[in-house]
């Protein structure tokens, strides 16, 4: 999450002088004036993609990428043993943050995790690879695996937090 984002500009004749820009499906969509210069095209995408990841924490991964982190993460801190065939962003998990079905190697992160911070996610991530080689639930061997996360102990605090007060729950209902 931390590499730029796909953006895609779109030219407005109706637009004057505003820039807006917004996620869609993954990417970065930005509308100018169709009367910008290159350069003040490029100057504008520079400054208000900068705003939205600073507003919205980054972008909200798509599958694709999502499985391309796990890779990276599976190769940086489980030194290449996780054997999945998928992992992908679902809507119905709204207990767990992730699941890991290991007769197939699916890997499911609850989309509730869209907008967390990249060592939250990270930490997701690298317990439910950690499942696809390690058999026997959670037991001592799994967490010597998992705990590889970076940062994992604040990401669990984080989580605490998030399942306890996050959007979606009554106390972070108005957030």
């Amino acid at each position: 999450m931390s590499s730029q984002p796909e953006v895609r500009v779109i030219r407005s004749a109706r637009r004057r002088r505003t820039v807006q820009a917004r996620w869609r499906d993954g990417v970065v969509e930005v509308r100018v004036p169709a009367a910008m210069t290159p350069a003040e095209e490029a100057e504008a995408v520079e400054g208000i993609v900068a705003k939205l990841r600073r507003r919205s924490g980054s972008a909200p991964l798509s599958d694709a990428a999502l499985a391309a982190r796990a890779d990276r993460l599976n190769e940086a801190h489980l030194e290449g043993r996780a054997r999945y065939s998928s992992v992908r962003w679902v809507s119905n998990q709204n207990t767990r943050w992730g699941s890991c079905t290991q007769a197939t190697g699916a890997v499911r992160i609850s989309d509730r995790l869209r907008q967390v911070p990249d060592y939250v996610l990270d930490a997701v991530l690298v317990h439910e690879l950690a499942h696809t080689f390690v058999p026997g639930g959670h037991t001592a061997q799994f967490h010597e695996w998992a705990d590889r996360a970076p940062h994992l102990e604040r990401a669990r605090g984080f989580l605490e937090a998030y399942q306890r007060f996050g959007p979606g729950t009554a106390a972070g209902a108005g957030e």
